[in-house]
């Protein structure tokens, strides 16, 4: 039996949205392209507030445009990726080719965004749970500047189910997706044990 969602589910085309449909029960709306238009972003706000939005584009450039630009239109969306390992078919990328079960489990480690950003956390208040990474605790774990950053940041992506990025990205996706630093230690500790390295 298919697990039921209770928000509404984004995504950019009608194959996206026959395969949620065959991992989950849910109501999905599709964008229908790259450009998301003004009267799409109106009726998604009004959704927002009834039921929940989640977004869920394909694991590529345009696809993480259509999700900033919906998610600084509508705030409070819920954020499901997908590998982009998990999103490979025919020399291209999108939720298409994922499988059920890997569409299933994106929407199931969804994230809200907290209702706080980087720069109105009140810095004196803020605790190591919850304060805002830096560039620094991206060095530190070797999610930059480290050779093989862009292949940890892909791993730790995917295992706290924010998806991938350049380190910039990275960083925003951490601090805007409620990421706290018990977390991103253990997923760090663990990607670094299993490639027999140690956590600084």
């Amino acid at each position: 039996m298919r697990r039921q969602i209770p928000e509404i589910v984004v995504v950019e085309g009608i194959h996206d949205k026959q395969r949620v449909l065959e991992a989950v029960d849910a109501e999905v709306w599709v964008i229908g392209g790259d450009r998301v238009a003004h009267t799409f972003l109106a009726a998604l706000q009004r959704a927002a507030k009834q039921r929940g939005i989640i977004i869920l584009t394909d694991p590529d450039g345009p696809g993480e445009r259509i999700r900033q630009r919906i998610a600084q239109s509508v705030p409070g969306c819920r954020q499901a990726f997908i590998p982009r390992v998990a999103a490979l078919g025919a020399g291209c990328v999108g939720v298409e080719h994922a499988t059920p079960s890997a569409v299933s489990r994106a929407l199931q480690k969804a994230r809200p965004e907290p209702a706080f950003c980087q720069e109105s956390l009140d810095k004196h208040n803020a605790t190591p749970q919850t304060a805002a990474f830096t560039l620094r605790d991206l060095v530190e774990y070797g999610l930059t500047g480290h050779p093989s950053a862009a292949s940890r940041r892909q791993v730790v992506g995917e295992r706290l189910g924010i998806g991938h990025g350049n380190g910039k990205t990275f960083l925003h996706k951490l601090n805007m997706l409620g990421v706290t630093r018990q977390e991103l230690a253990a997923v760090v500790m663990e990607v670094n044990s299993q490639w027999g390295e140690q956590t600084e």
